[in-house]
């Protein structure tokens, strides 16, 4: 989240994003990020993996609302964590939309 901000490059966001080790790559989420709406709306920033083949390129615009994604399981494992915060973007940055807390000891 820290390096979202307006201007900011679809490509260069999944440059810079955190990479997922190989041990739960195969169930990872469809996305680090997407748009708001019923399903994973524009934008939708594709894994670094996936974003050559299912990608696209953009650029984050200043009052987009931005839903972050984590999903982390391991192949073949019987759970997972599958975080979500929603984010405006800003000029500087982003704004925090989401209200509930983040239980670290869940983890």
């Amino acid at each position: 989240i820290a390096l979202l901000k307006a201007g900011i490059s679809f490509r260069e966001v999944v440059e810079k994003a955190w990479p997922i080790p190989d041990e739960f790559m195969s169930n990872r989420y469809t996305c680090l990020m997407h748009g708001v709406g019923l399903a994973d709306e524009y934008p939708s920033l594709k894994h670094r993996i996936d974003h050559n083949i299912k990608g696209y390129d953009g650029y984050l615009e200043e009052g987009m609302t931005i839903c972050v994604e984590s999903m982390i399981a391991s192949d073949g494992g019987r759970e997972g964590v599958k975080l979500e915060e929603q984010v405006l973007i800003t000029k500087d940055g982003t704004k925090t939309l989401s209200s509930y807390d983040f239980e670290e000891d869940w983890l």
